[in-house]
């Protein structure tokens, strides 16, 4: 099978899911959206109090188990770390406030898009100016620098927290929070989102599709092979939709659900994942699989995602149906002038090592 078609039919499968999802009890335009679910997480561990958005989401249980057990049938499993974590922490915590401004992380873009949310469209528009920015960014040296083995324990860890998530969402202690209103109370039934998540967190392991490494190569080496796997998310969602979800589809602006229609915001949001995503190597879904994979890097920056949709609505920096909170632009606005520094650090540190290695060959 044709290298096009196969990224196609992966991407495919997943917006399938995504439709079944969201016909089953999932918010609108919301059968996955990897920053909404770690924020309703976030929630439900009590690290937010925002009553409408807890609730421990299968889908990224079974996204996290479905990864772990490909990739050590297929020996990819690989306990590693070390590698500028303290960065990636803080790229994730800036990606999640981007994130939650457009209310969706860029996968949700695509379904949101697919469902006739026209919003997405601006949020695609600041999403790969984002990736552009990051982009220039490698083409300058920009690198968090390799990462080392680690004890093999770390890289089980991703996979433990996701059994014991899965553990309190079975036995709902009192001290899980879960929302009776809202979009944190829609969901699909436990076990349909659990093996939902399962395979596609298999064909992702496999696939390795990303939404920044799709645009990152188009505009870096003119690839378009991984663009082929969202487009494929993208068509079989819209048919999908279209045929499970048709009482739902508005191709409009106005009247979305979980979005709002305030452009410049999206734009900026997504423009702040997009440069994160870039600069970690990976958008949200992919650091996921990359966790579960035993990459303790990619753990430390889903903490940073957890950690920052918790403070997103601690300190009500996300957005809503109403538009883009004060506290939410300004932390944007911050988010990417950190950012653009940590980016511009980073460089000028890679290139002054390298003029001192260059001088050191040449003083031999």
């Amino acid at each position: 099978m044709g290298g096009k078609r196969k990224m196609f039919i992966y991407g495919g499968v997943i917006g399938l899911i995504a439709a079944v999802l969201m016909k089953f009890g999932n918010p609108g335009n919301m059968g996955f959206c990897i920053a909404c679910f770690y924020r309703d997480i976030a929630g439900a561990l009590g690290l937010h109090r925002a009553e409408v958005v807890q609730y421990i989401r299968p889908e990224i249980i079974g996204l996290i188990f479905g990864a772990f057990i490909v990739a050590v049938a297929n020996g990819d499993f690989k306990s590693r770390g070390g590698s500028s974590s303290l960065i990636r922490f803080f790229l994730g915590f800036f990606l999640v406030i981007g994130a939650l401004l457009f209310l969706g992380c860029p996968l949700r873009m695509i379904l949101r898009l697919a469902n006739g949310d026209l919003n997405a469209l601006t949020g695609l528009l600041g999403y790969v100016i984002g990736v552009f920015i990051g982009v220039q960014f490698l083409k300058k040296g920009y690198t968090l620098g390799r990462n080392t083995k680690e004890s093999t324990v770390s890289g089980y860890i991703m996979p433990a927290i996701a059994v014991a998530l899965l553990a309190f969402l079975i036995i709902k202690p009192a001290f899980i929070f879960f929302s009776v209103e809202g979009p944190g109370s829609m969901a699909a039934p436990i076990v349909l989102s659990l093996v939902a998540g399962v395979i596609v967190g298999a064909i992702l392991q496999r696939s390795r599709i990303c939404t920044a490494g799709a645009f990152r190569d188009v505009l870096l080496i003119k690839d378009y092979h991984f663009l082929w796997g969202l487009l494929g998310i993208f068509v079989i969602n819209l048919v999908a939709n279209l045929v499970l979800n048709f009482d739902s589809f508005n191709l409009a602006f106005e009247g979305q659900p979980v979005a709002h229609t305030d452009h410049l915001w999206n734009i900026l949001g997504m423009m702040l994942t997009g440069i994160c995503s870039v600069l970690l190597g990976g958008c949200p879904i992919r650091q996921t699989i990359l966790a579960s994979e035993g990459d303790g890097d990619a753990g430390v920056t889903i903490l940073g995602v957890i950690v920052g949709a918790a403070f997103a609505h601690n300190f009500g920096l996300a957005a809503s149906p109403e538009g883009a909170p004060t506290n939410g632009k300004i932390a944007v606005i911050i988010g990417l002038v950190v950012v653009l520094a940590i980016a511009y650090g980073v460089v000028k540190d890679v290139n002054k090592s390298r003029e001192l290695k260059k001088e050191s060959v040449n003083n031999a």
